[in-house]
């Protein structure tokens, strides 16, 4: 196991969508592990270092919202676009051709508690060691870097990161005390390592904490 690191996440909006709702954007009640994962690989990856969710705090009390929007169905072909740029021609999309309503039920004020470690891949050369891109990530949060920007399930919805420094406090879950709520089947990753098929795992949060860790060891198909 590699060094752990807490972050705390936070913004005004989330969508963590769940797949099995097609067409229409509906929110799972938390962050995913994945979404998570996401939020910290922002500030700090490399292909040398793998991170992994171990326990996910939810702060703020669990609230839904929606706004329905247009969009564009589809989006333009990389091969014609190029062609047609290699031709001198103008190349665009008729919006009104291809426009639809969808509906998206998101989660308001979000704030995340997130431990998290990494090990080292395959892909480590003798100059990745542990300490080194610890210190990296330790340094990026404090500094606020971050290579793309942080968000929680959708790029529209940006995503605050900071570190939890060793001693300090985060604030008292809304869920403190209230026992085990049932969350459901959650996505928990993709199998990169084998066929990149979506695993899920049963979320069950104990006073406002998930434990991730003891969920990783029973993902399903």
């Amino acid at each position: 196991m590699g060094y752990g690191i807490k972050v705390l996440a936070h913004g005004p909006r989330a969508c963590f969508t769940r797949p099995e709702m097609k067409a229409e954007r509906v929110s799972y009640d938390v962050i995913t592990p994945s979404a998570a994962r996401g939020l910290i690989e922002a500030v700090h990856w490399k292909p040398a270092i793998r991170w992994h969710i171990d326990r996910i705090e939810v702060l703020n009390e669990i609230r839904f919202d929606t706004f329905r929007r247009n969009e564009l169905g589809g989006k333009l072909s990389y091969r014609n676009a190029k062609a047609a740029m290699e031709r001198g021609e103008e190349v665009c999309e008729a919006a009104n051709e291809d426009r639809q309503q969808r509906a998206t039920m998101y989660l308001r004020d979000v704030a995340y508690v997130i431990d998290a470690h990494f090990t080292l891949t395959e892909q480590a050369g003798e100059d990745d060691t542990v300490e080194k891109h610890y210190n990296i990530a330790l340094r990026r949060l404090r500094k606020g870097q971050c290579f793309n920007q942080p968000y929680f399930g959708c790029r529209e919805f940006p995503a605050e990161v900071s570190l939890l420094e060793e001693g300090c406090e985060p604030p008292t879950s809304f869920y403190a005390g209230t026992g085990e709520r049932d969350l459901g089947f959650m996505l928990y990753d993709i199998d990169f390592d084998h066929d990149m098929g979506p695993l899920f795992f049963r979320a069950a949060m104990r006073d406002g904490v998930i434990d991730v860790a003891a969920a990783r060891e029973a993902v399903i198909r």
